[in-house]
């Protein structure tokens, strides 16, 4: 909950952000000479990229988690079977294996929703965010009946 709380705040002081840096493309165009409407337009751009980009991100975010959703209800969620260390991170060794262990389980079954993402939180535990998402990707596109290249 601390997550979507945090979450939620950012995206909020953003979107406060892109409305206060379009407004300053808005007075850069209004000035109208051959230098500020330039930039006044270059400025307007970003914004727009910048909402473009947490629009996307809010969905992937939003589609994980219903497949989370989803998996806990019939109970294939991972177990978290990594080991720690004392001051709570993961261990990489541990990581190391259960990542080889979920790799196995996706290569058995590469159509399988489910073994994509136990592959993703994998991955993520491994600090491959990249992979990652990449692999939650993937398991978001079987869910929906579609296929993509990992």
């Amino acid at each position: 909950m601390r997550a979507k709380i945090t979450y939620f705040a950012l995206a909020a002081v953003l979107v406060v952000y892109f409305v206060l840096v379009g407004s300053r493309g808005v007075l850069l165009i209004r000035e109208g000479t051959l230098i500020t409407v330039p930039f006044g337009v270059a400025v307007l751009v970003l914004p727009l990229i910048g909402i473009w980009f947490l629009w996307k991100t809010t969905q992937f975010a939003r589609k994980a988690n219903a497949l989370a959703a989803e998996l806990e209800a019939e109970g294939g969620l991972p177990v978290d079977e990594l080991v720690r260390t004392p001051s709570g991170r993961i261990d990489r060794d541990s990581a190391d294996a259960v990542f080889a262990k979920r790799r196995a389980e996706t290569e058995d079954a590469p159509d399988d929703w489910r073994s994509w993402f136990r592959l993703a939180i994998a991955y993520h535990d491994a600090r491959d965010t990249p992979r990652a998402r990449k692999a939650m990707q993937k398991a978001i596109a079987l869910h929906a009946g579609h296929t993509t290249q990992a």
